[in-house]
């Protein structure tokens, strides 16, 4: 079936009314969530396939997510869906004011590869919950992952009310010209712009979960064992193939020694000595993206790290010092396990290089010190952040998860992922 026989299915499904009943999406998100349990063994295998995630990196950072997501949704449902009354203003004697949430229709969810079974499923959630149908394009660089999702979805779900779409760039293309109610990407800024050119000739909404070069600061009064700590986890997960890892490194001249001592054990303690031996570090996702990522190492020197074995695409944890604004990895979203480190002695001139450039997707500030927090959040708009830790806000139902600028648009997670994937119908009804 191609993708306009496809988008036409479920259209005719979607006029039914069917989805719009709370029975059905209940069901249909227990029926995934049942599924995903099924499917458990075969998602860890394939990001080991795909990614080599070992099984409790696969879990905690795609599986487990995404069940959490499940299991939040459905114990609030219903309260989301419920028609809410509102005000009436007292020039309007007589009248009722309600706002009614209802599904926009047929949705297109375009995943990326880095995070592919969590970056296609959150959304899906919210498609499903709102009472949308919902075509899902997983990436074509994971084709383990993108089978699997083939497979569960079909398993799940008639193909008038999810299906799965796999294919290379043409495949996009195809989807991209058909008209849907709703977009939802996740992926690189460059792509995001085709995707919202291709909306636009239909004036359809869309959602963009993008990218960008995200600042982690440690000021000097930071606790730098703890900053250690999170800035490994954060930016070493899954090799650092992750939208929200921190893509650079500003720290307090007064403590960048120290800072770097604790970061080299920290890397020693999580991945070995020497990483190249550890078979549970990621990989790379392709020799395109390793090949990209091996130029940046000749932008600096590295501090810790600094091989590339192009025959197992792994690149180690890697920090870089001799790095200034206007180096070649400071010019784009690194995406890879390589940190760069630059020392300020003063933070306001570093805000305003931080400021001069995109919008950033995350931020990432170590300090005790409240009025440091208040500059830094108060000076430099980014899409979400964490102080004294990092990714973590992007698992928390209660946040929005989102960019800003060019680094997207729109946001998910919890509620918002119903609320994005709802339009909300306002009416008001005066007695007669």
């Amino acid at each position: 079936m191609n993708a306009h026989e496809l988008v036409s299915l479920q259209r005719r499904f979607f006029r039914t009314g069917q989805t719009k009943s709370l029975a059905y999406r209940t069901a249909a998100l227990k029926r995934l969530r049942q599924g995903i349990e099924d499917y458990h063994q075969r998602i860890l295998d394939a990001l080991r396939a795909d990614l080599n995630k070992s099984e409790a990196e696969a879990y905690s950072s795609e599986i487990r997510l995404v069940l959490g997501e499940l299991d939040y949704t459905l114990e609030h449902l219903e309260e989301w869906a419920a028609p809410r009354v509102v005000p009436t203003s007292e020039q309007i004697p007589g009248g009722t004011s309600t706002i009614h949430p209802e599904p926009y229709g047929v949705t297109l969810i375009i995943a990326p590869w880095n995070y592919p079974f969590q970056l296609a499923f959150s959304p899906l959630i919210g498609a499903i919950s709102a009472g949308n149908t919902a075509v899902l394009k997983p990436s074509e660089l994971t084709p383990s992952v993108s089978k699997l999702t083939a497979d569960l979805i079909r398993d799940c779900f008639p193909e008038q009310f999810v299906a799965v779409m796999e294919g290379e760039v043409q495949t996009s293309t195809e989807l991209l010209r058909e008209k849907f109610d709703y977009i939802f990407f996740t992926g690189s800024t460059p792509v995001g712009k085709v995707v919202m050119r291709a909306a636009a000739e239909h004036l359809t909404p869309t959602t963009l979960e993008l990218g960008g070069k995200s600042p982690a600061i440690v000021h000097r009064d930071a606790d730098l064992k703890r900053a250690a700590q999170s800035l490994v986890r954060g930016k070493f997960l899954n090799a650092g193939q992750t939208c929200v890892a921190p893509d650079y490194l500003l720290v307090h001249e007064d403590v960048r020694e120290e800072l770097l001592r604790e970061i080299e054990l920290e890397v020693a303690d999580k991945y070995g000595e020497d990483v190249t031996q550890n078979p549970d570090f990621p990989h790379i996702v392709n020799e395109r993206n390793f090949d990209r990522l091996s130029r940046f190492l000749n932008d600096g020197e590295a501090l810790l790290g600094g091989r590339a074995i192009r025959e197992q695409l792994l690149i180690e944890p890697t920090l870089l010092q001799g790095i200034d604004w206007e180096s070649p990895v400071m010019q784009e979203e690194i995406f890879g396990p390589i940190l760069p480190v630059m020392a300020y002695s003063d933070l306001d001139p570093v805000l305003e290089k931080v400021v001069d450039r995109p919008k950033p997707l995350a931020l990432y500030l170590f300090t005790r010190d409240e009025k440091v927090q208040h500059t830094v959040l108060n000076t430099v708009s980014f899409g979400g952040g964490c102080v004294n830790e990092t990714l973590l806000h992007m698992s928390s139902h209660e946040l929005p998860f989102g960019g800003v600028g060019e680094s997207g648009m729109g946001s998910y997670h919890g509620r918002q992922s119903f609320e994005t994937f709802s339009h909300h119908k306002s009416m008001l009804v005066r007695t007669v």
